[in-house]
């Protein structure tokens, strides 16, 4: 199965774990995983950002870590649609905020002919205090990238 994912990742943590993790076990022992990494104007007012590079960098060292590396495609994206509309996949893994994304992807894809993405909603990964893990809260220091409360 060829399985579709996309995000910033701009403070790599436990949720972003979860989401590739799951992608992984969605596409099975012999499918393949795209993740489209936020770039160019999809990110050009976002403040803090690192660069594209480094986040990169990050996601690959997990992906190595797992022995993933040799089923994953990393590409840029500068939309929020990415790839996934033009691409041929069978699913889209998303979390809580970006699903409304999937539709409107379903819907491109459709009015070009295509197959729709099977939609793979996760839920969110909490933080210790029972409220979602997100790179905002670990760069405002309330959280660690695990989820543990800081102040």
């Amino acid at each position: 199965m060829r399985v579709c994912l996309g995000g910033t990742f701009n403070i790599f943590h436990k949720g972003h774990k979860y989401l590739i993790d799951k992608a992984f076990e969605i596409a099975g022992k012999h499918g393949y995983v795209f993740i489209g990494v936020a770039d160019g104007g999809l990110v050009e007012k976002k403040k803090f950002l690192k660069p594209y590079v480094k986040r990169v960098n990050t996601i690959l060292g997990y992906l190595e870590e797992k022995k993933y590396v040799s089923r994953v495609e990393i590409l840029p994206i500068d939309t929020k649609y990415g790839f996934a509309v033009d691409v041929d996949f069978d699913a889209i893994i998303v979390s809580p905020e970006t699903q409304k994304n999937a539709r409107e992807i379903n819907e491109k894809r459709q009015s070009l002919g295509k197959k729709p993405l099977q939609i793979v909603e996760i839920s969110y990964i909490l933080a210790d205090d029972n409220k979602p893990i997100s790179s905002t809260r670990i760069f405002n220091k309330e959280i660690d990238e695990e989820g543990r409360i800081l102040t």
